[in-house]
């Protein structure tokens, strides 16, 4: 059992995570706002400003408690629904920051740790396959640039033994989810999505694959019918 690093840790899937990794006997440390609200340690930071982590992530240092993280999970991410042509700039550097800066800065700061331990990054991504969305290319464009950045970490890591494996879940019954498709105009039946303790059960498989091998990516979709 070790010490996890969770963002999003208020969202759908990482309140469930949380959970999860709760139960599974992990010590969990939530990263971003609002996190005191949840029954595990929490980090106030705003991850739309990563220039911040430093100084939040601190607190864990302060504490002795940087060294000894062995998975960091980043499962925060905004998703604006707007056209090219009627999106700010601010809404292009949100979502940018949030969606991937937050995460190659998290990724940064905990790296000593992660390679002593020879740890686990996941990073949660968009669904399997997603390109060129229409009125949705803020949010494609970061979650092309998290796998990129995955991708690199991970050909840069394999020497100090550090994991890195892309999680792209299908349609996941969240608020976030409802949201973006009411902006969208397309319905939303969470009966018909996956569950988000799902999602969690198979991050909790991911961080817990054996020691000769383990998933780079894994695609998760809804069981047909």
């Amino acid at each position: 059992m070790g010490h996890v690093l969770v963002t999003g840790a208020t969202g759908g899937i990482g309140v469930a995570l949380v959970g999860a990794l709760v139960e599974a006997g992990h010590q969990v440390t939530a990263v971003g706002r609002d996190v005191g609200r949840l029954d595990v340690r929490g980090i106030e930071a705003d991850l739309a400003e990563p220039g911040t982590l430093a100084a939040a992530m601190r607190t864990l240092e302060d504490a002795g408690q940087l060294a000894d993280v062995q998975a960091l999970v980043h499962c925060a991410g905004i998703s604006p629904v707007a056209s090219v042509a009627d999106a700010d700039s601010e809404t292009l550097r949100r979502t940018l920051a949030v969606n991937v800066g937050s995460a190659a800065e998290l990724v940064r700061l905990t790296l000593p740790a992660l390679r002593r331990s020879r740890g686990h990054v996941v990073f949660v991504n968009a669904a399997p396959g997603m390109s060129g969305v229409a009125r949705w290319s803020a949010f494609v464009g970061s979650k092309a640039a998290l796998r990129e950045l995955a991708d690199s970490l991970r050909e840069e890591e394999a020497t100090y033994g550090v994991r890195v494996t892309t999680v792209y879940p299908g349609a996941t019954a969240t608020d976030l989810l409802g949201e973006v498709r009411s902006a969208f105009g397309r319905p939303y039946d969470p009966g018909r999505c996956i569950r988000p303790e799902t999602i969690a059960a198979m991050i909790c498989w991911v961080l817990s694959a054996p020691p000769d091998a383990y998933p780079c990516e894994l695609s998760v979709l809804p069981s047909p019918g």
